[in-house]
């Protein structure tokens, strides 16, 4: 499992159109007796934003360590007995109650990756009480196709089959090659 790195939360805390969206989102819908389930809670930024608007309890659920981190923010905020904090795939956790509203953002550089749309339409069956509200309802994917041979080369094949290790690291090739890469910049070599 890859784990983002905290400086990549902080990034999105300092995206003022992506939480600035998301708060007003989380503001429409949130009332005084509101369940809210932070999906991908990460450091439980959603978490935080969701008890300062009222809500009567939040599950922050990410099977990433930071997690921990949440807490005490919680703590540090006064919100440590409104989040309950969960370690774990959301697809193995089981919820006293269900909820009002599931705030994610599992999406990052790859939204389509993985389980990422098969954890939220879970979540949503089993999570949300009927006529809940899922934030974001919907989303636009923007991609574009790259055909850059040298760094293609350099960075996914040269590594693996032509290397000074005297080592055959060849299998590992088959995977780099399948490997989803998201580039924020193209250096080219």
């Amino acid at each position: 499992m890859a784990l983002n790195s905290l400086l990549d939360y902080g990034g999105m805390i300092r995206d003022s159109v992506r939480i600035n969206a998301y708060y007003e989102a989380l503001r429409r819908c949130i009332s005084p007796d509101s369940v809210v389930v932070d999906l991908g809670a990460g450091t439980g930024i959603f978490s935080l934003m969701a008890c300062q608007l009222g809500a009567k309890h939040v599950y922050a659920i990410d099977p990433n360590p930071w997690i921990h981190l949440g807490k005490q923010l919680a703590a540090a905020n006064g919100f440590a007995d409104q989040i309950t904090f969960i370690q774990d795939l959301s697809t193995h956790v089981t919820l006293p109650e269900q909820a009002d509203i599931i705030v994610s953002e599992l999406r990052a550089a790859q939204p389509l990756f993985k389980t990422n749309i098969p954890n939220i339409a879970d979540a949503r069956k089993r999570f949300l009480k009927p006529g809940g509200i899922l934030i974001p309802q919907h989303d636009i994917v923007y991609a574009a196709l790259i055909n850059e041979p040298i760094v293609y080369q350099s960075q996914v094949t040269t590594p693996w089959l032509e290397n000074d290790l005297d080592l055959d690291l060849s299998a590992a090739s088959n995977f780099a090659r399948h490997t989803p890469r998201f580039l924020r910049e193209l250096t080219i070599p």
